[in-house]
């Protein structure tokens, strides 16, 4: 994929989005690289990590619950507080996956481009495009 492309692989918010721990560590590594960008130009970002857990199937309990992990998030917000950016990488391609509120399309931006993608999270924070 290419910067700019639509990506090929949206949050479904299903299955498809769970990731295995070690996938969700290399992931949270290089949103790390994007949030450190971020802090330095002064905009305050966090990562968000969500786990699902299931406690029954089919209504029987299941012993110590069944954790499954969804991929990491990075999260930007406006001074007012208004969600303006998020980024997470793609399960299959490893690339940066940028949403940015005041566009339809989800960015693609190779895994080697970081700077790329907290120029498009600076943009989306201020108002404007790089």
């Amino acid at each position: 994929m290419t910067p700019g492309q639509p990506a090929t692989e949206p949050r479904t918010g299903g299955h498809e989005d769970y990731v295995t721990d070690k996938t969700a560590e290399r992931h949270d590594l290089a949103l790390a690289v994007v949030q450190q960008l971020l802090r330095v130009r002064g905009v305050r970002s966090f990562a968000a990590h969500t786990i699902d857990l299931k406690l029954s199937v089919d209504g029987r309990p299941i012993p110590l619950g069944k954790p499954q992990r969804h991929a990491p998030e990075l999260v930007v917000h406006s001074a007012a507080g208004w969600v303006v950016a998020t980024v997470t990488m793609g399960p299959r391609s490893g690339s940066y996956l940028v949403s940015m509120r005041d566009g339809g399309n989800i960015e693609t931006v190779p895994a080697e481009n970081p700077e790329k993608v907290a120029s498009l999270m600076l943009a989306a924070r201020f108002g404007g495009r790089p």
